[in-house]
């Protein structure tokens, strides 16, 4: 049997936060086009709106930076899921407004699809009784 050491306690403790933020980062960054295509199902906005609707509702849980959802809207809008338009306001930076193509809403409903089995299965496998 061999003693650990406080720093290879504290070392492997480490380790766990960093898999479980990494698990839990993965999780989002592959749900991030379900998310985004379901906020946008209930109508257009721009990208810092996108960001500022998806903090609030789910407390900061889910949220996410300029940086990371950029890339996921560009996607979107070459895989023609969402189309795109400028408006300029009277005073003020251009914005670009996305919303939901007719594309983008059957993807919508397949991620959802998707996402609900896997959910399920998550559950039924955690739920489960556990054997020794």
């Amino acid at each position: 049997m061999t003693k650990e050491s406080g720093s290879d306690v504290a070392k492997a403790s480490s380790d766990r936060r960093e898999d479980r933020a990494s698990i839990a980062r993965e999780l989002k960054r592959g749900s991030l086009e379900l998310i985004v295509l379901h906020l946008l199902e209930r109508g257009e906005a721009y990208g810092y709106e996108i960001v500022s609707k998806l903090a609030a509702e789910t407390n900061g849980a889910l949220g996410v930076t300029d940086g990371t959802l950029y890339p996921v809207l560009y996607r979107l809008e070459r895989a023609e899921f969402v189309a795109v338009r400028w408006e300029t306001p009277e005073r003020g930076v251009p914005r670009k407004y996305y919303r939901l193509t007719d594309a983008g809403r059957d993807e919508l409903t397949r991620l959802t699809q998707e996402w609900n089995a896997f959910a399920t299965a998550m559950a039924r496998l955690l739920g489960s009784e556990r054997t020794t």
